[in-house]
């Protein structure tokens, strides 16, 4: 009996049902999610805890995500994206569905940073949606470029996403090898998401703007041109660990075994934050109390991301010592399913999972055994991880129960029924069948890191 795979099959019923039917915390289905997988192995089910526990303890992911979400959280106390913002909207704000461009760029430029796709729907949504109204478009399309765009918040990296799967592959990928597939597949939505802005543009007659609110490029350039610069912090680690810089400092200089050590899922935190503490130091809070605010003030967003991790992590650890890797080859040996095939399934069971559940949740619950399959039928861990990330960024283009959708839906003033067929057809759709692209091969993407 392949009883990792049913413990998994309880996993994700527990999920489900806890926070959807409960309306419960993630954090919470997560815990008892965990508990529920240790009952699976009987007699040894305190001594698999404890031992999932501690080596969760070890995991540097888990304090990486934790850096991520306390980043995201000063950028934006501190006012940077909005300069930024500011910065896109005097680039693309006098053209032909600009205010569609802006959120479609700078849903990719806050999903690089936040991970967030429902963050992503309501901090750019608030500025992109009352701006879309007032240049003519329809509150249904505005909501739906507002909720399709929201998955740009996972579909780039680095994300809390990324940082999960990368706790469940362990040494099977490299980080650099994974950010880079992940830039790509990210580059390659961004630019479907502006040829689908200037379809809309045509299909719906939509005229350019007026110049009002929109500021001019020179005190834009002015204000954004530093805040640009927090994304070195991540540039930095990812080139002198991957590509040609790389090269050179291993090949040419006594310092390239070291770099070799290097951890980008921690470091890319560390980096922005300190950038970001110096481009915003007028913002940052000087006085010992205003700091003392300032880390209280971040406790409410890492506490339930810390604990759902945590635990997402551990009951990893549980399924793996129960035997997942094995029960799922034996499976899939017993199916005889070509790759394509099952790549286009686990797609499927991803998406379906990500309506109700956002990407974060999506990837802690079926993550693992995605990316285990997928790599038993012969896919590249990569690609493996890829493929699970691509379709778990869907989150926001599908309904009917996607947070992101009743953000946008609201910041307009839409009914949420109105997006949900152009959603899919628009949205949803195309995402899944790159993703299908994606690990079969056909739609490239690095691997080598």
């Amino acid at each position: 009996m392949p009883i990792a795979l049913i413990a998994l099959v309880v996993f994700i019923a527990i999920l489900i049902v806890v926070n959807v039917v409960f309306k419960r915390s993630m954090s919470e289905a997560m815990v008892l999610g965990f508990v529920a997988t240790c009952l699976f192995a009987g007699p040894e089910a305190l001594a698999m805890a404890w031992d999932g526990i501690v080596a969760t303890t070890q995991n540097e992911v888990v304090y990486a995500a934790l850096g991520f979400v306390f980043m995201t959280y000063l950028i934006d106390k501190i006012g940077i994206m909005q300069r930024i913002l500011d910065l896109l909207n005097s680039v693309f704000g006098r053209i032909r569905g600009g205010p569609a461009l802006v959120d479609t760029v700078a849903s990719g430029v806050m999903g690089a940073l936040s991970g967030s796709n429902s963050g992503n729907a309501a901090s750019t949504g608030a500025i992109t949606g009352p701006w879309m109204r007032r240049d003519g478009w329809s509150p249904a399309r505005a909501a739906t470029v507002i909720a399709g765009n929201s998955a740009m918040g996972a579909a780039l990296p680095p994300s809390t996403s990324m940082v999960i799967m990368l706790g469940f592959a362990g040494g099977l990928a490299s980080t650099g090898s994974v950010y880079l597939a992940l830039l790509i597949t990210g580059l390659y939505q961004v630019f479907y998401r502006i040829l689908l802005i200037a379809y809309f543009v045509w299909k719906d007659n939509i005229k350019a703007g007026s110049s009002e609110g929109v500021m001019d490029f020179r005190v834009a350039w002015k204000g954004g041109r530093v805040p640009v610069l927090i994304y070195l912090g991540a540039l930095i680690p990812i080139a002198v660990t991957v590509g040609p810089l790389a090269a050179f400092f291993e090949n040419s200089t006594e310092i390239g075994d070291a770099l070799g050590d290097i951890s980008i899922i921690s470091w890319i935190p560390i980096l922005i934050t300190l950038f970001a503490v110096i481009i915003g130091w007028k913002q940052v809070p000087k006085s010992g109390r205003g700091i003392y605010d300032l880390v209280v003030g971040s406790i409410p967003r890492l506490a339930p991301i810390g604990t759902l991790l945590f635990f997402a992590i551990a009951a990893s650890s549980v399924l793996t010592d129960l035997g997942l890797a094995g029960d799922i080859e034996n499976t899939l040996n017993e199916l005889s399913l070509t790759p394509w095939v099952l790549v286009s399934v686990v797609v499927a069971l991803i998406a379906l999972i990500a309506g109700p559940l956002s990407s974060t949740a999506t990837v802690s619950a079926v993550g693992q055994v995605s990316m285990l399959s997928m790599i038993a039928v012969g896919l590249d861990p990569v690609l493996a991880i890829t493929v699970v990330l691509v379709a778990a960024s869907t989150e926001g283009s599908s309904p009917p129960a996607s947070a992101p959708i009743f953000v946008a839906s609201g910041i307009v003033k839409a009914k949420p029924e109105s997006t949900f067929i152009p959603l899919i057809v628009y949205y949803l759709l195309p995402v899944l069948i790159m993703a299908v692209l994606v690990g079969v091969g056909i739609l490239p993407v690095p691997i080598n890191g």
